[in-house]
């Protein structure tokens, strides 16, 4: 691999899902590595004044992204369930993406749940909903509990002030070097930088 692309998501971003998707397969194409960073987007929107999805609070915008989500998911041929309640609770996925990180298998576990939660409308808060997701990235079950453990919860907290501190204002968000690049729209432009450099 000759350059690196930090891939910036949350679980409730309905974007993020259409990069998690795609994501590995163009980079390989590009070269490029992908450094999955799970996080999340409340503190942000927090901090905006929002306490909920901008989608949600401007009710024009989300009906578009609602449509645009069918259109994207139709012609990429990716499953597309709109989930209720929107946005879904993703802390505890969050927390397990970190531990799958640990384990070499972040991106499998990823795709599982997003698969889940816009494939399928599945609630990725149950916990039953996450040990199936988990199992079907090929981790062992007793690795689960380490999502609840102190320093897993202290490393998801770390990732949320990390993204502060970057100006994430969205996801998904790219990082390719110095270059911030915002949308799934953007994806194939930042591994062109990330290839680049």
């Amino acid at each position: 691999m000759t350059g690196r692309i930090q891939f910036w998501f949350e679980f409730a971003s309905t974007y993020s899902y259409l990069s998690a998707m795609r994501i590995e397969d163009a980079a390989a194409r590009h070269g490029v590595a992908v450094d999955w960073q799970p996080f999340l987007l409340g503190p942000i929107f927090a901090a905006q004044g929002w306490d909920n999805s901008p989608f949600n609070i401007y009710p024009a915008k989300g009906r578009y992204m609602w449509r645009d989500m069918e259109r994207l998911c139709a012609a990429r041929d990716l499953p597309f369930v709109r989930p209720d309640p929107f946005p879904q609770n993703g802390l505890m996925a969050a927390r397990l993406a970190l531990v799958a990180k640990q384990q070499g298998r972040i991106g499998p576990f990823v795709r599982a749940v997003y698969a889940a939660q816009f494939g399928r409308g599945l609630p990725i808060s149950d916990a039953g909903v996450l040990a199936e997701c988990w199992c079907a990235a090929g981790l062992q079950a007793t690795l689960i509990q380490d999502a609840s453990a102190p320093e897993t919860k202290a490393a998801l907290r770390a990732q949320s002030d990390k993204a502060q501190k970057l100006d994430l204002f969205g996801a998904p968000s790219f990082i390719a070097g110095d270059e911030l690049f915002w949308g799934d729209d953007r994806l194939d432009e930042a591994l062109m930088h990330a290839a680049s450099i």
